[in-house]
Parts: C-alpha cells; sequence; structure tokens
C-alpha cells in the first residue's frame, strides 16, 4: 500500500524562502505543498479551502501577524498540525505559539533535516523544537521569573508585539475582532505590568528582545 501523502500549506512573505521549502520537501516522496500564501488573510482562506496536513509559517507577515494566523487556524480546525519556521530565537515567542496551538518552533538559521524531521515528528503527534529552541526553554523555565514578558497573557504578548510593529490602536482591533477600548485597555495593562510609560519604550524592550 502506497505511503498516505502529507499535504502542506506553506505562508511566507519571502518567494525565496518559499522555493527553498518547496525544493526540500519535494524530496520526500509523502510530502506535497499544496497551496502557498504571503500574508495571513490568504493564508486562512487556503487553509480553509485546500484543510491541509500541516501549515509551515513564519511569525512575521503583512497584516495580522502569525500569531493571530495560529490562533484562528488552531481555533478552527485543533488537529491540523502548524509549524512555526521563524527567524526569532527567543523562548518566550516559541511557548506563546504553542499555547495558541502551534505544534511545534523551528528557527530559520536550523539545518533543512531538522524542518523535514520536525514536519514528522508534529505528523507523529509530537511537539517539534528546533535544538536552539529547546535549548532556551529550558534556560525559560528556570529563568524566567525574572523576565517581566513572562508576566503578560498570551493575548497581551501579542497585543505587545503589534504595538511593537507601529500597528495603532485602531489597527490592532481590526486585526484581532476586538473594540478599540479593550485593546486600549491592554496597552495600558501591558505597561503597567512591564513597567514601561511609552510606546517607544515598549518597542525598544521588543527589539530587545527580538520578538518582533
Amino acid at each position: 500500500m502506497p505511503e498516505a501523502v502529507t499535504r502542506i500549506l506553506l505562508v511566507d512573505d519571502h518567494a525565496i524562502v518559499r522555493a527553498g521549502f518547496r525544493r526540500l520537501l519535494g524530496q520526500q516522496t509523502n510530502y506535497q505543498v499544496v497551496a502557498e500564501a504571503t500574508d495571513s488573510e490568504t493564508a486562512y482562506a487556503l487553509f480553509v479551502e485546500h484543510q491541509p496536513e500541516v501549515v509551515i509559517l513564519d511569525l512575521s507577515l503583512p497584516g495580522a501577524s502569525g500569531m493571530e494566523l495560529v490562533r484562528k487556524m488552531a481555533a478552527r480546525q485543533p488537529a491540523t498540525r502548524i509549524l512555526v519556521f521563524s527567524m526569532h530565537e527567543d523562548a518566550l515567542l516559541a511557548e506563546r505559539a504553542i499555547q495558541l496551538g502551534a505544534r511545534g518552533y523551528v528557527t530559520k538559521s536550523s539545518a533543512p533535516e531538522v524542518l523535514v524531521a520536525a514536519v514528522a515528528d508534529v505528523m507523529a503527534g509530537r511537539i517539534a523544537l528546533s535544538p536552539d529552541i529547546a535549548q532556551a526553554l529550558a534556560v525559560l523555565k528556570v529563568s524566567g521569573e525574572g523576565d517581566p514578558l513572562t508576566s503578560l497573557s498570551t493575548r497581551e504578548f501579542e497585543v505587545f508585539r503589534l504595538i511593537a510593529r507601529g500597528q495603532t490602536i485602531a489597527s490592532i482591533a481590526s486585526l484581532l475582532s476586538l473594540s478599540t477600548k479593550t485593546v486600549a485597555n491592554y496597552q495600558s495593562l501591558i505597561k503597567q505590568k512591564l513597567a514601561i510609560t511609552s510606546d517607544v519604550e515598549l518597542v525598544l524592550l521588543a527589539q530587545r528582545r527580538n520578538v518582533i
């Protein structure tokens, strides 16, 4: 009996990255890239249309962020294996993505075989982490109590990242399907928890932590 084919959706706004994905995954007889997207809105539409077994996505996307895309996809189809493939090497970012429903997190500095193995791992029901993220998460568990970002809830963390990316309260409200008042409340609470007083300080913190 032939091996079942795993259908994959690729989401990344860089054509060269997607081309590399296609070549790499095309070398595996049981993997098939059925669709590609460059932004969150298109990705979600293709996700609904094709219902892939695996989604490989970047977190830094035009429009709504990859984090919100992970949340929406996981909420619609919990069985889908969502694998984040990102330039961001921050353990807290990986932890938040997994809390939202991702099954794995691989950094773009990883060797190609790590991504291929990660697809196999998530298909087998395991959480897939690249070695650098696995080590960083272990350190976070030991020393995370001193990190102010760990005090943010998953939703607060996503609002934090969107503010740091330069999104206005109105645009964040639209992207996350929230009221502007709710987003403004999140903004105030985030600043309070992080002991900062301005958006400039917020951006600088996000840049230092490499979460945008």
